[in-house]
């Protein structure tokens, strides 16, 4: 096996941690009633049928296939990225982890309840960010990881390049 695969346990940690978060909202919470924690922070459950931020959410159950296979295409093709990394690219490894298993997480719901279930919720005042879950959260993060190795590696081509005029 690859060194990068390695992080594939990363990627199993984030199914499990999400799928479990996910069955004890869904198993201690009452649909769509707050449960404030904090006076920016709620756990209200939320089944989210369409994709990030509700997107087609309101369609006639589609999306839900098509959401599915952009899903497994997006875990194929990172996994196929990650396999073909050097050992020593831990950053965008961990980050194509965290996105995998964000993705595979989202995927079972999607696949078995035809819709995903969201729990933390942010608010300010009247206004609430989107409910989202844990999938969502390492989603998010390796996406960030990957963006900030995109941005080093920029500054280093630059660096490269000056030196040599």
């Amino acid at each position: 096996m690859a060194k990068p695969l390695r992080w594939l346990w990363l990627s199993a940690l984030i199914v499990i941690l999400d799928l479990g978060s996910k069955a004890l909202a869904s198993s201690m919470l009452y649909y769509a009633q707050p449960v404030e924690l904090l006076p920016v922070f709620n756990l209200t459950l939320l089944h989210n049928p369409g994709a990030a931020f509700s997107f087609l959410a309101a369609h006639d159950g589609w999306q839900r296939w098509l959401f599915a296979v952009i899903a497994i295409g997006a875990v194929i093709g990172l996994t196929i990225w990650m396999a073909r990394l050097k050992a020593h690219e831990t950053l965008t490894a961990a980050s194509l982890a965290l996105v995998i298993g964000g993705a595979l997480g989202n995927l079972y719901d999607r696949l078995v309840h035809g819709y995903v279930v969201d729990f933390l919720s942010f608010h300010w005042q009247n206004y609430y960010f989107p409910a989202f879950n844990l999938a969502d959260t390492a989603i998010t993060l390796g996406a960030i990881g990957l963006i900030l190795q995109a941005l080093r590696e920029a500054r280093v081509e630059r660096r490269r390049k000056s030196s040599h005029h």
